[in-house]
């Protein structure tokens, strides 16, 4: 039985393309013998400098004399064309031969450098095992080297004939296992396994809450400006903790319900948490108060209420957070600041680039401010197409800093013809089920939206792991309407609230939210759509970074004709 490299891959639970790469390592493991070494998800670069989970080389097999085999796995369906075999991803199409010439040539270097030209062997194999290539010749990839799915049982067979057991052992061979060993263990929680990914960003997120919290002053007063992705929501947790660990009263207030939601599964016992009308609703109730959810203009009143409650010792807290700051309004921050029972510590996390609703920021005087403008949660290249598409629209995207690992998520970029019109059938459209009257086939958003539901589930990724986020927001998104897209069945917030205002949901199995209310949250596959404008501005250029930045693992933009023509050439796929 071989040896594997990282050797916990069998207990992570893999999403996407790793779920075939697993099936891939069980069957390596199984088939070669003893003295065989298969490392997996080996990434060439420092974690400093980023390096790809999605790209590069899937395997590396090194035989007990030390000859290496780089292995590239391409799943799914693959086109022959006259330049070679392809890979599509819904527009555009990548060359698998050039893809692996430049990861050979890459390891060439790497090599040559670390053990001298000439001392090492280098084998290549390109393994398709759900593609027949049915021309080899013109496939840009050595015949021999090639094991499509007409020849995967015979995929060790074809590794032990490359890389025999009985020659004579290399000079360079335990510098290769050495060498392979370095650059595993520069991030140990970086594999092919994809699903290890959440992880090692939260690790690597982890150190805002760890430093935040060493700062000393009083009265403490702390504003947070940090950008997605840099670990604001881990901060908040933990000062949460700290202070429920000392006993004291804390409370957790944000302007997303769906944020407080996912916040007080996570949130220790003893914290408060909700969303800013949901604290006004608390302290109306308690003063005999019950607010009408299906009234006109609820939450004013709520606001009102708040306002001018009398505020005693059983609504004060020793630690308040204040997450989603830029969503807040100036007379917000007094009605909150009477809950402050003396000596008390006020935490405020804000991110100006998800301010959708272009609201001044509220003034916090005399307040100690932090800025961290680093992401890493958004793989790499999503924060490179965002850096392109915003331009001068919204400078201060440019400089923000990649701090994830994670590289070659190849972002998508879907479109659609708005031209058609917003209730019009595509001739090759088929009915959806659940479409309101006035929608009695698929509009061409959202025929492009299921197609894209289809490319994630195809990549690998679970219903449960894709998040579909209307650009438009709710109130104007022609998809709020559907309860399903094809056989998709979409999970949607129906705009009703129950009697203690608690928003109610259709059941699905694919989440259909708007960037507005998914602030703050994340998804391994982000699917945005009804991406449209007229002039690509600051506010759109906001919408389409707050809606990017949820993606934790991959991006599918879906993008009218115009919007995709302004947003640029910047998707790769």
């Amino acid at each position: 039985m071989a040896r594997i490299v990282p050797d916990n891959w069998q207990h992570l639970e893999a999403v996407g393309a790793a779920a075939r790469e697993r099936e891939t390592l069980a069957l390596l493991e199984r088939g070669l013998p003893a003295g065989y070494t298969v490392y997996h998800g080996v990434h060439w670069t420092r974690l400093s400098e980023g390096f790809s989970v999605f790209g590069e080389v899937d395997f590396v097999i090194v035989s007990p004399a030390g000859r290496v085999m780089i292995v590239e796995q391409k799943t799914g369906f693959l086109r022959e064309t006259p330049a070679g075999l392809v890979k599509a991803h819904l527009q555009t199409e990548r060359n698998v031969a050039v893809t692996l010439a430049r990861t050979v040539e890459g390891l060439h270097r790497r090599f040559t450098a670390a053990f001298g030209a000439g001392t090492y062997w280098l084998e290549e194999l390109l393994y398709c095992p759900d593609h027949v290539v049915r021309n080899p010749a013109i496939a840009g990839v050595n015949p021999a080297r090639i094991v499509d799915a007409a020849r995967k049982s015979q995929l060790v067979a074809i590794v032990l004939e490359a890389l025999p057991a009985d020659e004579a052992r290399l000079p360079c061979a335990a510098k290769i296992h050495h060498f392979l060993a370095d650059e595993l263990s520069l991030a140990p929680d970086a594999s092919a396994l994809v699903g290890a990914a959440g992880t090692l960003v939260t690790r690597l997120a982890g150190g805002l809450a760890a430093w935040a919290r060493r700062l000393e002053f009083a009265p403490f007063r702390l504003r947070v400006i940090g950008t997605a992705g840099s670990g604001k929501t881990q901060l908040a947790v933990q000062v949460m903790k700290d202070a429920v660990a000392r006993g004291q009263r804390t409370l957790y207030v944000c302007f997303n319900r769906p944020l407080a939601d996912h916040i007080a599964k996570v949130a220790p016992e003893g914290a408060k948490v909700a969303n800013y009308h949901q604290l006004c609703d608390w302290v109306a109730r308690d003063g005999g108060h019950l607010p009408d959810f299906e009234g006109r203009n609820v939450f004013d009143e709520l606001e009102r209420r708040f306002a001018q409650a009398p505020i005693d010792a059983r609504w004060q807290f020793d630690a308040v957070i204040v997450d989603e700051g830029q969503d807040f309004q100036q007379a917000w921050v007094t009605a909150l600041e009477r809950l402050l029972a003396p000596g008390a510590a006020w935490w405020w996390l804000e991110d100006p680039l998800q301010n959708l609703y272009v609201r001044e920021p509220v003034a916090l005087p005399g307040w100690t401010v932090l800025r961290e403008s680093t992401n890493y949660r958004s793989p790499r290249d999503i924060l490179a197409f965002l850096r392109e598409a915003a331009g001068p629209a919204a400078p201060a995207i440019a400089e923000l800093a990649a701090g994830s690992p994670f590289d070659g998520s190849e972002v998508a970029l879907s479109t659609w013809d708005e031209r058609a019109g917003a209730g019009a059938a595509e001739s090759s459209a088929e009915p959806a089920a659940g479409v309101s009257a006035g929608l009695s086939f698929e509009s061409p958003v959202a025929a492009a939206t299921k197609r894209a539901i289809t490319q994630a589930l195809a990549l690998g990724f679970r219903k449960q792991d894709i998040v579909v986020l209307s650009f438009r927001g709710r109130e104007h998104s022609q998809l709020t309407a559907l309860d399903h897209l094809g056989p998709h069945r979409l999970r949607s917030f129906t705009g009703q609230y129950d009697l203690f205002g608690n928003p109610q949901y259709r059941e699905g199995d694919v989440l259909l939210d708007s960037v507005y209310r998914f602030k703050g949250q994340s998804a391994p596959c982000v699917i945005l759509t009804e991406v449209d404008f007229e002039a690509f501005d600051e506010r759109a250029a906001r919408k389409l970074f707050v809606g990017a930045t949820r993606a934790t693992m991959k991006l599918i933009v879906v993008a009218s004709q115009r919007a995709a023509g302004m947003l640029g050439e910047t998707a790769r796929a």
